[in-house]
């Protein structure tokens, strides 16, 4: 027989498709509880989120599959549990189209007792076209759909490391800020636009980063609408020449108007940067000006590759400039990517990297 369960928050949880599947059924209520400091996850799938710190995490964005253990056990620590919302900027030009998309996500969001949204829509637009006003628009009325249909819940927008037009993504910056909760901002590939020379460089350089903060700042944005994304990758570079001064050349690969960038090495996972590492030629080196760890390693080709990463020397300086600017908070991409082993090095090193989003 199929009985209805009415909770305390007034939400109401139907037998069928909508059936809690946690053990517990309060845990299928949306978290309301605000933070003072945002800790903000991305979780591309599978279970190795049962191994985050969870004393610090707040919200996690689920980018993989849905997990309906994943969303009872944060809820069960306090932390919300959101979509991602992606979509092609041409087809919600339409507003029929995009009300559909709106409706659609907070259905799902409701469906499998989420705390919200997180629009990740990366695409070039041009100022003033239609796409550029159909995205402004799309993040305030997805936000009030959600904030209606949901109440409490957390609409968030990932933006570009600057608003200066990076990777040609010159978005309404100011209007979509005071529309949502929190702009994730992704403090990541800032090569992705090489105008200079064309050689391996920090993925994610220190005073490059915080200036683009003050950017952001500049143009009014609340620092309590700003979330610093850090990346929990690096960038492996086959040098087509090293210099004496250590100076890596790389090959020129054209990105939105930039005559080289980031796709000319590849990404690759701290786990695997640590491991690489202890058999590198260099060894971990320091860059002064760029604030950031880089090492040289030479492929069984024989070819000398450059490998620039963060880690949690580089990080806590960048977590303490959260504090410093009050921003909202911090996050990265992704939580997957540490060795989550039970391998004493690996428990150490995963353990710094969280420690390190607190500051130094």
């Amino acid at each position: 027989m199929c009985w209805f369960l009415l909770l305390l928050s007034s939400v109401l949880i139907v037998c069928g498709a909508n059936v809690c599947p946690c053990e517990r059924p309060e845990l299928c209520l949306q978290v309301h509880e605000e933070r003072d400091f945002e800790v903000f996850v991305f979780d591309v799938g599978g279970k190795i989120w049962k191994s985050y710190n969870w004393s610090m995490v707040t919200t996690v964005a689920t980018f993989g599959k849905y997990d309906a253990e994943l969303m009872c056990y944060a809820h069960s620590k306090g932390a919300r549990v959101v979509l991602k919302g992606d979509v092609h900027l041409s087809y919600i030009v339409d507003q029929d189209n995009r009300t559909a998309w709106i409706m659609e996500k907070v259905n799902l969001a409701k469906s499998q007792f989420m705390d919200g949204i997180n629009i990740d829509i990366e695409q070039a637009v041009e100022k003033g076209s239609p796409e550029y006003h159909a995205l402004t628009n799309l993040v305030k009325e997805t936000t009030e759909t959600f904030h209606r249909e949901i109440p409490g819940s957390q609409v968030s927008f990932d933006v570009a490391w600057s608003p200066k037009c990076i990777d040609k993504r010159c978005y309404d910056y100011v209007t979509i800020a005071e529309s949502c909760d929190l702009l994730f901002v992704m403090s990541y590939d800032e090569q992705s636009q090489i105008m200079g020379d064309c050689i391996a460089m920090a993925n994610a350089p220190l005073s490059q980063t915080l200036n683009a903060y003050d950017q952001y700042l500049d143009l009014r944005i609340d620092p309590k609408k700003l979330v610093m994304g850090v990346p929990w990758y690096g960038y492996d570079y086959p040098c087509l020449n090293l210099s004496q001064e250590g100076i890596c050349s790389i090959a020129k690969v054209p990105f939105r108007g930039a005559p080289c960038s980031d796709a000319a090495g590849k990404q690759k996972p701290y786990k695997w940067i640590m491991k690489q590492v202890n058999s590198s030629l260099s060894g971990r080196m320091w860059d002064s000006r760029q604030q950031a760890p880089y090492f040289n390693y030479k492929d069984q080709q024989g070819q000398i590759h450059q490998v620039w990463y963060d880690d949690p020397q580089s990080i806590c300086l960048k977590a303490d400039s959260v504090k410093s600017k009050g921003l909202r908070g911090i996050g990265m991409w992704n939580g997957n990517i540490l060795d989550y082993s039970d391998e004493t090095v690996a428990r150490q090193q995963t353990a710094m990297m969280w420690n390190a989003l607190l500051g130094c």
